[in-house]
């Protein structure tokens, strides 16, 4: 893959705003909705989907031993709560390339 830079927050809402006629400062407002939707979401039931792109889903990991890479000493990992991001099939398959 060709070495490229990364699009920022200021190119996407520039886009968007260019896409739908609309101000960057309203892309920015939309984005910022977004995101306090998919808050209350992951809150509320555990789970935010964007159809087509992304699956975001709540999972609790239980507690359990793991070990210190550096001195291998035996360690307890506490349980924790994260999110976790599934892609799409669709997206992943025009991404990746087939076997």
């Amino acid at each position: 893959m060709a070495e490229a830079r990364r699009m920022g927050k200021s190119e996407l809402f520039a886009h968007f705003a260019e896409k739908f006629d609309m101000k960057r400062a309203q892309a920015r407002e939309l984005f910022d909705e977004l995101t306090v939707l998919a808050e209350k979401e992951l809150k509320r039931s555990g789970e935010f989907q964007l159809p087509g792109m992304v699956k975001l889903v709540v999972q609790k990991r239980k507690a359990r031993m793991g070990r210190n890479p550096a001195t291998g000493e035996a360690i307890k990992i506490p349980a924790k709560t994260v999110v976790k991001a599934k892609i799409a099939k669709p997206l992943k398959d025009s991404v990746l390339p087939r076997k």
